[in-house]
């Protein structure tokens, strides 16, 4: 048993009015069992409901996913999001809900059914080049105008490699919206 726990319940068996050897005594002499349960604190930086690191990327699943004001179908409906594969970025957990945001910081809470673990991406500079390599020296394959969404293949820590309508390349992460400075994707 580790000793700061040990310590602990040894402490509240104590002040509970039992001598240290209270937990050694028989049930017949009158003594009470005390349980402890100690819980870690929580970790800010993981969601509530699913322990996955908050904030992280989603894309919507559906044609069409109503933004609320709050974690329930009784809150009034903000927003409706209406482009399939959009990147959104989650923010918090409750339930079955996920309050999220794009790339403005509109948003707000949606029905997890609505969003999908596949990562994309939004460009987010007007005619963003593919690369043939993670370099800018390297052959320009393709362009991709403002606003375009792409599927997120993968990413080192300054570049990533992206799949728009079937062209592929790697872009500047700084061209793009859908992954975190210095996250690395595989």
């Amino acid at each position: 048993m580790h000793r700061g726990f040990r310590q602990a319940v040894l402490t509240l068996l104590v002040c509970a009015g039992f001598g240290a050897q209270a937990g050694a005594q028989d049930a017949g002499a009158g003594v009470v069992n005390v349980a402890v349960t100690l819980t870690a604190p929580r970790d800010p930086a993981r969601g509530a409901v699913t322990n996955l690191p908050v904030p992280r990327f989603v894309s919507l699943k559906t044609n069409e996913g109503n933004v609320r004001r709050g974690p329930g179908l009784t809150h009034r409906v903000d927003w409706v999001f209406t482009r399939p594969g959009m990147p959104l970025r989650i923010t918090a957990e409750y339930e079955n809900w996920r309050r999220v945001e794009d790339r403005d910081g509109a948003g707000g809470w949606i029905h997890y059914a609505l969003l999908s673990g596949v990562r994309t991406v939004l460009i987010a500079e007007d005619m963003a080049e593919f690369r043939a390599l993670p370099d800018r020296s390297a052959e320009v394959v393709a362009q991709a105008e403002y606003g375009v969404v792409a599927k997120l293949l993968e990413c080192d820590a300054n570049w990533c490699r992206i799949n728009a309508e079937g062209e592929k390349g790697w872009v500047e992460k700084a061209m793009l919206w859908g992954a975190e400075p210095g996250e690395v994707v595989d």
